[in-house]
């Protein structure tokens, strides 16, 4: 459900169903709170037993920026998505996609589990008009800043008509949480040569062609995967089984380099002593490549703003979380993005041929 302007703007927070427990969520709350200017109110959903102690605690029992919504259940990690859905209706995940259906909340975040958080969105808010799939959507580090790869894992068997929509989800994300005016998109693939890839890429590239000459976006074109890491486009479309696999493929590398540049420097007295030294900079590389800067892969087509964050998000995490989803409140994200759809489905319909306009 799209929020009307001038109603509530609470953000909804699933206060359960991460794997640190809700006093990491009230931990984030009271960060969100110091450092998030003008921030949309929050509504905490979980049980009111375990959330009203961690509020007191951290001193947010009498903030009226902070309220509790009771749900006595919790959707677990091992739960099966559509199960959850059905037997599970008082749990906080549940409760939290009803506040965002009902318009109560302009936006919910979760860490729960991420089968049952997209199954649910799709059931409870269904499509954006002219979408037909939802794609997440996530930032990650790059020559000079930070690029959007979408999707991440929400529809692996994508059609042409999928990148495309795609493309315009992943640009007005950008324009949000990066401050990107027009981000170039760029279509993944293994070769800029027009006819490279496979069928899929080969439809989609003509459809992205159509809609950047129709000023929908700003093309790139073809992208091949060293490109994305260089300062080439600011979006990266591809579908959701590519997508998970460089999303995942990044991340263990960049665990792999920290650790090994750990190891490296701690070898012998002479680099420890020059790493000493460049404190500074390794501290910079750290803060550039930290996945929690940017934690919450938004559920992008639905009609309603649907965070998710990472199972294991901390309080710094879960924080980037509520700072995206209070973003995507303030720029009506949804209303600008349905426009743009509704322009570029028409580029997807085939022109009738002289003989059929005849007839």
């Amino acid at each position: 459900m799209t929020h009307s302007p001038g109603g509530p703007a609470h953000i909804a927070v699933d206060a359960m169903g991460g794997d640190l427990g809700p006093s990491e969520v009230v931990a984030a709350t009271r960060l969100a709170l110091d450092e998030i200017g003008g921030l949309s109110p929050l509504t905490l959903v979980g049980d009111e037993a375990v959330l009203h102690p961690l509020l007191s605690h951290a001193r947010l029992a009498r903030d009226g920026r902070v309220n509790v919504l009771h749900a006595a259940e919790v959707i677990t990690m091992d739960d099966k998505p559509l199960v959850a859905w059905k037997r599970k209706r008082d749990s906080s995940m549940v409760r939290a996609i009803e506040q965002l259906k009902t318009g109560h909340a302009a936006a919910v975040v979760s860490c729960g589990n991420t089968g049952a958080l997209m199954a649910g969105g799709t059931l409870r808010l269904r499509m954006i008009a002219g979408v037909d799939r939802a794609a997440l959507a996530a930032v990650i580090p790059r020559e000079g800043g930070h690029f959007i790869l979408i999707d991440v894992g929400a529809n692996p068997e994508a059609t042409a008509e999928h990148l495309l929509h795609n493309a315009i989800l992943g640009s007005h994300y950008a324009r949000v949480v990066l401050g990107v005016a027009r981000p170039r998109v760029g279509l993944l693939t293994i070769g800029t040569e027009e006819g490279k890839g496979n069928a899929l890429t080969a439809a989609a590239h003509t459809l992205l062609k159509r809609a950047a000459h129709a000023h929908v976006l700003n093309y790139a074109g073809p992208t091949e995967g060293f490109q994305v890491f260089t300062d080439h486009c600011d979006v990266a479309v591809c579908d959701g089984f590519t997508g998970n696999l460089l999303l995942k493929s990044w991340e263990s590398l960049a665990h792999f380099f920290k650790g090994t540049l750990k190891r490296e420097l701690k070898a012998n007295p002479l680099r420890f002593a020059g790493s000493v030294l460049s404190l500074g900079a390794f501290d910079a590389l750290k803060r550039r490549i930290n996945p929690d800067r940017y934690s919450g892969a938004p559920l992008l087509g639905l009609r309603g703003n649907v965070l998710k964050a990472h199972g294991s998000s901390n309080r710094h995490a879960i924080c980037a979380a509520i700072r995206s989803a209070h973003a995507i409140v303030r720029a009506d994200m949804l209303r600008h993005i349905e426009s743009d759809i509704a322009r570029a489905n028409v580029l997807t319909v085939p022109a009738a041929s002289p003989e059929a306009t005849a007839n």
